[in-house]
């Protein structure tokens, strides 16, 4: 990435780069940010990861060969590890996965020039801040007791079901499916309900996300201070002794603020 390199009168060889080559797009960044010695990005070999200044503003890039199809396991974690790495240092604003500019002019000309008052109020917001994503699951046997317990009706048609065929008790079998499933889902509510409850003392902003298995009991995004992790973690803990046996909780991040930025494409406006 050396000026001489760029400045080379060398024009048939920058068009064939220019043709053969595009640039990728991890994120937003004040323009102060310098990519660590170690950081690599999407590719096989892994690109060196540089940066497109504009004002007061920037994005991490790097070089990709345009006959390359994107989107394997090692692009996605790639991806992910660049912009989970850059929130512990700076604020990051993180642009949806794939997205690809002809060269580092059009990141500077569609991306980052005449949004840098608005980019720049963003990482603001941002700053200081990282996301962490909370998922609770029911432990199965647990739970279905629970159930058992409380509803006479899924009880009853337990028994009815007990030593008899699947076909002999398929309605009661559908029946007990249907109540497990409405019984989950409240309280997969109410159980959300205390979840974010017990973190309100962290001032979060919280997306609650869809649940991914069918026995999910808390799947919550919350954008907290990044030096408050800890205070989080405790929180957490608390909450899983106090659900012993019955849902497994688990937290993952720090990582850049995928649920609570607007900004997802290269020159998108919002």
């Amino acid at each position: 990435m050396s000026t001489e390199q760029t400045e080379r009168p060398d024009q048939d060889g920058a068009r064939e780069s220019a043709s053969t080559t595009a640039v990728y797009v991890y994120g937003i960044v004040p323009s102060d940010v310098e990519p660590e010695e170690h950081a690599s990005g999407v590719g096989n070999p892994p690109a060196d990861v540089s940066v497109v200044r504009s004002g007061r503003i920037a994005a991490l890039v790097s070089e990709i060969p345009t006959d390359r199809a994107l989107g394997t396991p090692d692009d996605l974690q790639a991806h992910a590890a660049l912009l989970d790495g850059t929130v512990t240092v700076a604020p990051v604003l993180p642009l949806r996965f794939g997205a690809v500019l002809t060269d580092r002019d059009a990141v500077a000309e569609e991306l980052l020039e005449g949004h840098e008052d608005e980019l720049e109020s963003a990482l603001e917001q941002l700053d200081g801040l990282a996301q962490f994503v909370v998922k609770g699951r029911y432990v199965e046997s647990t739970i279905l007791q629970e159930i058992l317990e409380e509803n006479s009706d899924a009880s009853q048609l337990r028994e009815q079901i007990r030593g008899q065929s699947e076909d002999a008790t398929r309605e009661a079998r559908m029946a007990l499916g249907e109540i497990i499933n409405a019984t989950i889902e409240s309280k997969r509510n109410e159980d959300t309900r205390r979840t974010v409850e017990a973190l309100a003392s962290l001032d979060p902003m919280v997306n609650e996300r869809q649940p991914t298995h069918e026995q999910d009991a808390v799947h919550i995004a919350v954008l907290v201070e990044l030096e408050r992790q800890d205070e989080l973690e405790g929180i957490l803990q608390d909450l899983g002794r106090e659900w012993e046996e019955r849902v497994d909780i688990s937290l993952l991040g720090p990582m850049a603020a995928y649920d609570f930025v607007a900004k997802s494409d290269p020159g998108e406006d919002g």
